[in-house]
């Protein structure tokens, strides 16, 4: 005699049709211990071969870096991978302590042309900036590697940064170029004030590129922009200390691209230098547009100069800027500013004479010296329009 259950049967098959399904979506893990690595040792080669073999599968994988401390020296990753990737790393990685072992690399670890790719977990890259202090690194006599960064991410697309930190890098922490649709979120920089040169996250020639949720404390801009910008997005960012949020330095290069489109949410400057800048120089070929910016939801925490546009930027105070900038401003808005000012002039727009900034707005800025005093306001070649309540005001 026969018995049937078919109730059983439609359950139980697709019961394991849907183990199947989970387990095939689940990543092929690639751990570097098995590829040799050990703690404290140099996983240089054993990173590489995880990867290649990683980018190599035909399904989505996972490289894993586990708790501990690591070195590594100077690695390029590339793709392009065969289907999303995800490196997860939840140790320390040190990078070389000499910097000339990079020979001419400008960066120690570097993410390449890859499409779908993901960086997590709790680890710490750290260049060992504090291993030989940040003032004695004399790039004239060194190779041009003297400085190295930390991270570089290069043509990468629809991809995530998530959770790391980077630590104590000798040059840039975070270069970004030519990527779109990156989401870079709870992520941390960290570096003492003296770290100098060492901005946290530097964007150049990328669209749709968002950093958000994190904490960036270092010697210079917490987040840069180069030219060719689209659509960047800075949110709920806390900065300091360091020299605040700044578009460019800008003008220097004839072949610099337009940049449209940056906007800065939701953000808390502590004791930087500047809050939110833009800088261009004087005397240079450069002609490009600086357009659409705007800067809202902001509190300055004892900020030097919280708003500035300085189209005379000139670091070393050596320039003879006897020409003025090139570079167009145009549509930028200061909106929900509030906070307080170190220095007596808490808003500086000195845009160019050549290049009058166009349709600057400020909208509820509220900005008063540390002792609770009225700042000053300096404008020069712009007539900003004033919305609402403005202190200080650009308006004689």
């Amino acid at each position: 005699m026969s018995y049937y259950y078919p109730k059983l049967s439609i359950i139980t098959c697709s019961f394991f049709m849907f183990f199947a399904s989970f387990v095939s979506a689940l990543p092929k893990m690639f751990d570097i211990i098995t590829y040799g690595a050990v703690p404290n040792g140099d996983i240089t080669q054993a990173f590489t071969n995880a990867w290649n073999d990683a980018c190599a599968s035909n399904v989505s994988s996972k490289v894993m870096v586990p708790r501990g401390t690591f070195k590594m020296n100077g690695l390029r990753l590339k793709g392009h991978c065969k289907a999303p990737i995800e490196v997860k790393v939840d140790g320390t990685i040190l990078g070389p302590k000499i910097p000339s072992d990079l020979k001419k690399e400008r960066t120690w670890l570097s993410f390449s042309y890859i499409n779908s790719f993901t960086l997590s977990g709790s680890g710490i890259f750290d260049g060992q900036g504090v291993s030989h202090p940040w003032k004695e690194d004399d790039c004239t006599k060194q190779n041009e590697a003297c400085k190295p960064y930390n991270l570089a991410f290069n043509f990468i697309n629809n991809s995530i940064i998530r959770g790391v930190t980077t630590k104590d890098s000798r040059g840039f922490h975070v270069n970004v170029l030519s990527c779109n649709n990156v989401t870079i979120d709870a992520f941390t920089v960290s570096a003492p004030a003296e770290s100098i040169n060492t901005d946290g996250l530097h964007i150049s020639r990328s669209t749709n590129v968002s950093v958000i949720n994190s904490k960036i404390e270092t010697g210079d801009d917490c987040v840069s922009l180069g030219d060719g910008d689209r659509q960047i997005t800075v949110r709920n960012v806390y900065c300091g200390p360091g020299h605040g949020i700044s578009v460019g330095s800008l003008g220097g290069d004839p072949e610099e691209l337009p940049l449209d489109g940056f906007t800065v949410r939701n953000c808390t400057l502590n004791g930087t230098s500047n809050g939110v800048r833009v800088k261009t120089w004087a005397d240079k070929p450069g002609t490009m547009l600086i357009s659409n910016l705007l800067f809202e939801d902001i509190t300055m925490i004892n900020v030097q100069t919280p708003i500035i546009i300085d189209q005379e930027y000139c670091p070393s105070k050596k320039c003879s800027n006897k020409n003025p900038s090139k570079i167009q401003i145009s549509n930028v808005t200061f909106k929900n500013i509030r906070g307080t000012s170190e220095f007596e002039y808490a808003v500086v727009l000195n845009c160019s004479k050549e290049k009058p900034c166009k349709n600057v707005q400020f909208n509820n800025v509220d900005i008063k010296l540390s002792n609770g005093s009225l700042p000053l306001a300096t404008c020069i070649n712009v007539d900003p329009i004033e919305i609402g309540k403005t202190a200080p005001s650009c308006k004689p």
